[in-house]
Parts: structure tokens; sequence; C-alpha cells
């Protein structure tokens, strides 16, 4: 260009690259550099797997109906309870110290019914829980034991296949044996591998425990490991005639 000769050598280079940075040719390579990558959504995502739900509990209830305060409700749970704690050394000594059934409190005479199919294998047999219990032999190898009867049912005898829901008995009474004047109560027990070890009843029947027990039934808290056996769905097997679990040096309620 015949005006360059006109410009210091130096000027004419810092004019060439404010000419450059100026030119529109520069901008959109600029900023295509730092656009973002389009998303390519590529395959569509799985479905996550429909979690299988959890076979319900293979046992009903022991009684028909509605639990409430005037048909049955839960009175006492299998486990660390209180009242088995401070029994632990006297009525429940041969538990390993804890009550090792659910009571159910019902009217004097309400049926009890068979809480799966099995065979009879005793009637007033040596499991204890008078005047009367009868015990179910299920095909999983449980045993039920439905205790402290003030009758068993007419109808049912040793050796008898009976189907879950079947009468085997009538509620009764522990203490005032044959008058129901004392505490009517159904003790059911599961027993398992035979008769020698007992588990808790609780997750293996179908029922709304919550509804069943109307109020809060507590269990002794051992004050070094004050979250051990807390939950009715959470509580140890025992074995009859083993040493006592829950000798607490620390215990609440005192």
């Amino acid at each position: 260009m015949w005006w360059t000769g006109l410009i210091p050598r130096r000027d004419l280079y810092r004019l060439a690259v404010a000419a450059a940075l100026a030119s529109p040719l520069v901008v959109p390579r600029f900023a295509a550099a730092t656009q973002e990558e389009p998303f390519d959504p590529g395959l569509p995502e799985e479905p996550a797997p429909t979690p299988t739900p959890s076979p319900p509990p293979p046992y009903r209830p022991p009684f028909g109906g509605d639990p409430g305060p005037s048909t049955w409700y839960v009175s006492q749970w299998y486990g660390n309870t209180v009242f088995g704690y401070r029994s632990r050394r006297g009525l429940y000594v041969e538990g390993q110290g804890i009550h090792f059934g659910v009571d159910f409190s019902a009217p004097c005479g309400t049926p009890v019914l068979a809480i799966g199919p099995g065979q009879v294998i005793a009637v007033d047999g040596g499991y204890g829980s008078p005047p009367h219990n009868v015990v179910v032999r299920h095909s999983d190898g449980n045993l039920s034991l439905y205790g402290h009867l003030v009758e068993r049912s007419q109808d049912v005898s040793y050796g008898q296949e009976v189907e879950a829901g079947d009468v085997v008995g009538r509620s009764g009474d522990s203490t005032a044996r044959r008058t129901c004047d004392g505490n009517p109560h159904l003790h059911l027990e599961i027993r398992k591998g035979g008769r020698r070890v007992a588990t808790n009843p609780v997750p293996l029947i179908d029922l709304n425990w919550e509804a069943a027990a109307l109020g809060h039934l507590p269990f002794a808290i051992d004050l070094a490991n004050p979250r051990q056996w807390q939950s009715i769905y959470h509580q140890p097997d025992i074995t009859f005639g083993g040493v006592i679990i829950n000798d607490y040096a620390r215990v609440w309620p005192p």
C-alpha cells in the first residue's frame, strides 16, 4: 500500500493485530470453541426393575374377627418384656429369662383357631401352659402351641389333621384354672427344630400387630446396650433350659 511507507513498522504491527482481533471471522471461531457439545441421548434408559413383593407371613391369627378391646388383643409380647425380665429367675427361668410366647387377652371361652394347617401332635401334653394345651406340627417343621385353654375342642385329638382356622380350643385362664375369673388369655408359642427352641411369632403371623396391641407394651432396656431387643419384630430365639440371657447390670425401668 502506498501509505505504509509513512507509518513506522512497529505501528503497522499494532494495527495488524487490532484489525485481526476486530475481524468478524475470528469471533465465530472463538465462540464455537467455548460452546458445549450437543447432548446425544443415545439409547433410551431401561426402566428400573419392579421390586418383587415379599411373600406374606405363613400363618393367620389365632382368633377370628378384628382385634379390639372387647374381642381380643395383645397383652404381652414375645421377648424381653418388662414382666419377662422381672420373672427371669422364676416363671421364665426355663426360657432363658424371656417371655417365650405372645399373650392374647380374650373373653373366656373365645374360640382359638389353628394358625396354619398341620397335624395335632399333643393334647394336654408336657408343654406347659395349663389347664389345657394343644400342639400342632406344620409342614415347615414348626410347632404351634395354644396354651391356657379353658377346654380343648372336643373335635381335636392326637394325630388329627387340621386346617388353618379350625377351632382347636377355647381361651382360658392360667391363674383361675377353669373359672376364668383372673386374666383370661391365650398363650401362643411357635417352636422350631423340635420342641426345644422357641421363636418369635410376630414376623410369622399375618396381622396388623400395632392395631392388635392397643397401646405400648414395653421391653426391658439394658442400659449398656439400649437398642437391643426393643422391636416387636426382633427378639431372640431361646433354647429351653439354656442360660439366662438378660441378667443386666443396669436396667430400665428399674
